[in-house]
């Protein structure tokens, strides 16, 4: 079913890819329970970076949102490879003595942390009466991983099983409702997830981008091959300075300044990523590196296939959102292509990719919670 709704100045090395540096740019802009150890009391909420331009906080944008309806802990367990990985529990304030509810495992764009869209989503959800999970990528923000912003497909969909692992552990949550939630590139991760992983009971992504397809094709296929193999040379030139010990360089993400010859894209991200609008310094890092990957590490992506045996998930759900004008609508409709039976296309008219990341009058929330309910019954 297709549904339309209505509403330089780095303190690391810093490498700009020739050729296909813009499309890499705007590409990359977008990110078991032994011995788990979850803190017992209400996480502070992370508020807007001081002294940045406000951003444009039109159509609701409201990526720091909190909610007096719900309670946020912070917590932190193991994954399957005994890495730590961060996240923040939700759980709704009425929720009676003794009830399991549905929950979901909510994923940060990538690059990002989860206090960048998917503490808002979270906190959402958790109103509409579900225990939510939102999580920092292996590797990114408090979770566990080094060198920091290294690629690593295959961990970071583990972190969503590892993410099941611990809501299955806990006593306000039904183990059999469990479902995972992926923004931009945490969506390709957490279909990569439930491809291998039948606990996860339904999926949903906003915004998605396939990190394979993009980092091999750029968008619109619009890297050639010739520029790959330029990007993978650079890449493995990179390994051999980094391992006799030489300076980390980063790539892609988001630009840290405007100039007259700024792409829409880069526009796009730049007015929530480096604007008080979104931009968050992650624990570990600085606000230099963020959604910056390290260059000798990115191009694992190339290898990442997450749409191969998309099918395999039916008959569990699936749930596309992508706007109508959103620069990585291809990547959805592509999914919903190749997807099963029971799946659906929702594309939010007027809007961008990032506009999904938290403009809360632009986001279908009452679509994704109709979708959990249904679904996680």
């Amino acid at each position: 079913m297709n549904t339309t709704l209505t509403p330089s100045r780095y303190p690391r090395r810093w490498a700009r890819i020739t050729g296909a540096g813009i499309a890499t740019l705007a590409i990359l802009a977008a990110s078991a329970c032994s011995g788990a150890d979850t803190a017992t009391t209400a996480a502070a909420p992370v508020t807007p970076i001081a002294g940045l331009a406000s951003g444009d906080l039109s159509r609701g944008a409201d990526n720091f949102y909190t909610s007096d309806q719900v309670t946020m802990t912070p917590v932190t367990f193991k994954n399957q490879y005994q890495m730590d990985v961060t996240g923040n529990l939700f759980v709704p304030n009425n929720l009676a003595p003794g009830t399991r509810a549905a929950a979901m495992v909510v994923g940060h764009p990538m690059g990002a942390v989860k206090e960048q869209s998917a503490n808002l989503y979270a906190t959402k959800m958790a109103e509409q009466g579900f225990v939510t999970l939102a999580l920092d990528t292996a590797f990114w923000g408090g979770s566990e991983g080094n060198p920091r912003n290294a690629v690593a497909p295959d961990i970071y969909t583990e972190t969503f099983s590892a993410g099941v692992d611990y809501l299955r552990t806990q006593d306000t949550v039904d183990p059999e409702r469990i479902g995972a939630l992926g923004i931009c590139g945490s969506g390709s991760f957490v279909i990569s997830a439930a491809k291998i992983d039948p606990r996860i009971k339904a999926v949903a992504t906003v915004s998605m981008y396939d990190m394979g397809a993009a980092n091999r094709n750029g968008l619109g296929h619009s890297v050639t091959p010739e520029q790959r193999q330029q990007i993978i040379a650079q890449a493995a030139a990179q390994r051999d300075v980094e391992f006799r010990g030489g300076p980390v360089e980063y790539t892609g993400g988001t630009v840290h300044e405007l100039t007259a010859d700024s792409t829409p894209v880069e526009r796009e991200f730049y007015d929530f990523y480096r604007t008080q609008r979104g931009a968050v310094t992650p624990e570990g890092a600085t606000a230099d590196t963020t959604t910056h990957p390290t260059l000798s590490s990115n191009t694992k992506f190339m290898n990442f296939y997450p749409f191969n045996d998309i099918e395999t998930i039916s008959p569990r759900p699936m749930l596309f959102i992508t706007g109508e004008n959103a620069h990585s609508r291809e990547f959805s409709e592509e999914a919903y292509r190749l997807a099963g039976n029971r799946k659906e296309l929702v594309i939010v008219p007027g809007a961008g990719h990032v506009d999904l990341y938290d403009r809360t009058d632009l986001i279908p929330f009452d679509k994704l919670a109709s979708f959990y309910s249904q679904n996680l019954a």
